[in-house]
């Protein structure tokens, strides 16, 4: 088993997409995509970027600033293509209000060719191409079907866990002590969607399935 940290800059329900029974890791976070593997942990940190962005009350205590944003237990990791035809719930859908389904992290159709066509999503609004190459690059999905997601009401880190928290990039050389302490500490809880996501209209409830 390998535990993976990152810091979430823009917690929407996108990256990572919560939804329909599974969480979903397909876009952003391109070298975690690569490397892990079926039961690896992943856990995403809010950091400053995210505290800033949400409004949040000027503090210098970390541990207000840093918090859990959810943890996924890998169960696959799959190819585009396969997650396109597996997932059709999980594509971004703009003929419907509610933000859960132009939320869909399943956004990239296969052309057949080895290329893959971009479809309307959150990662088309700005740096289309940009995100489609860093995206691609990831070259696979990771799915958990085992997943904490805590979104607006984020998780305390203890102290015990406080070097789960990092810089740029990510962080996946911790001890068995450490990520047995993690995995103790994350399955104490019960799992599934907690909360809306942190980016997200306060009386839009698709978030509740």
């Amino acid at each position: 088993m390998k535990l993976y940290s990152y810091i979430v800059t823009s917690d929407t329900g996108f990256s990572p997409n919560p939804f329909w029974g599974k969480c979903t890791l397909a876009c952003c976070k391109p070298i975690i995509r690569k490397t892990a593997d079926p039961g690896d942990w992943v856990v995403g940190i809010r950091g400053k970027s995210l505290y800033n962005k949400l409004g949040l009350e000027k503090t210098s205590d970390a541990s207000t600033t840093y918090k859990i944003i959810y943890a996924m237990k890998v169960s696959e990791k799959i190819s585009f293509k396969d997650y396109f035809r597996r997932f059709p719930e999980k594509r971004p859908d703009y003929s419907k209000a509610e933000a859960i389904y132009n939320r869909g992290d399943n956004c990239y159709k296969p052309l057949g060719n080895g290329d893959y066509k971009q479809l309307e999503s959150m990662h088309t609004r700005k740096n289309k191409e940009k995100n489609k190459e860093k995206d691609l690059n990831g070259k696979f999905v990771l799915i958990a079907d085992q997943f904490y997601y805590f979104g607006s009401k984020p998780l305390d880190i203890p102290e015990n866990l406080s070097n789960l928290i990092c810089g740029r990039g990510h962080k996946c050389d911790f001890d068995k002590s450490t990520q047995n302490i993690f995995r103790e500490y994350i399955t104490s809880r019960k799992f599934g969607v907690k909360a809306r996501p942190s980016l997200w209209n306060e009386n839009d409830k698709s978030w509740k399935q």
